[in-house]
């Protein structure tokens, strides 16, 4: 098993991000570099940054916040969920279980088509855990040959269970 590397990210002195990774991206690399007092937003080379699609269980909120941070400033465009059936209950709260169904089923559809944008995927299994829809993007992720990354290593070595 590999060793973990710790990654603090700072803007003006302060911390914005700090994260464990298993193995660091060129990009990572070089910001690690930089120092701790610089305002690390990576910058890109080509005709656009690289596109990374979030995906993971709505039920880790924060690990979307965190990655899509991460990622941001990294100098990676970010493409995720954008509405949280779970917790936007203002919109969600006064459905019926049937139109809840059918807008889950939508709401799948078009994560997809977020994938078909994207260069890579990075899945946020939070504590291992790959539930149906998560399992589904990845499929179809590796469908369309996209390289497929994972927050926590169990996934990666197939141990990914719905719970």
């Amino acid at each position: 098993m590999s060793q973990q590397i710790h990654i603090e990210i700072r803007v003006r002195n302060r911390t914005a991000m700090t994260y464990f990774t298993n193995n660091l991206t060129a990009e990572e690399e070089r910001l690690r570099a930089l120092g701790p007092d610089r305002v690390l937003i990576a910058e890109f080379a080509g005709d656009r940054p690289e596109i990374v699609c979030l995906c993971g269980s709505t039920r880790f909120p924060d690990a979307f916040r965190e990655a899509t941070l991460r990622e941001t400033l990294a100098g990676r465009i970010v493409v995720s969920i954008g509405c949280n059936m779970r917790t936007d209950t203002e919109v969600f709260g006064a459905m019926s279980e049937t139109d809840l169904r059918e807008v889950k089923i939508r709401l799948d559809e078009l994560h997809k088509r977020k994938i078909d944008l994207a260069d890579r995927v990075q899945v946020l299994n939070v504590g291992g855990y790959v539930g149906d829809s998560t399992r589904s993007e990845i499929e179809y992720a590796c469908s369309l040959g996209k390289p497929v990354s994972y927050l926590e290593p169990a996934a990666e070595q197939g141990d990914e269970v719905a719970r």
